[in-house]
């Protein structure tokens, strides 16, 4: 299952290992197009990359922090430094040779 990961629980939860973060909010189409595609390779990859999510209106200083303009944004990091960050819808096959890459 797909964490879900807020303002204050961010750094903790992303600087070990490989990390995918989703960064979202409920309002937005392609958020809700990408989310079954993190959640399957959550499925799929959970015992390699760590996957989880944040909701930007409830967490903006993450968001703010790392300039998140448009979402959805995906965050790969790989103990704890930005490796990767996709902006905008991005296809499973395309999101998993990605992640392959760091694991």
């Amino acid at each position: 299952m797909v964490q879900a990961i807020t303002d204050t629980n961010f750094n903790t939860e992303t600087d070990e290992g490989v990390v995918l973060v989703d960064f979202w909010a409920t309002w937005c189409g392609p958020c809700r197009m990408q989310s079954p595609i993190v959640e399957a390779l959550d499925d799929e990859m959970g015992d390699q990359v760590k996957f989880a999510k944040m909701d930007v209106d409830d967490n903006p200083e993450t968001a703010r922090q790392f300039g998140i303009m448009s979402i959805p944004t995906l965050m790969i990091k790989k103990d704890g430094k930005i490796v990767e960050q996709l902006v905008g819808y991005t296809p499973k096959e395309n999101l998993e040779e990605i992640l392959n890459r760091y694991i």
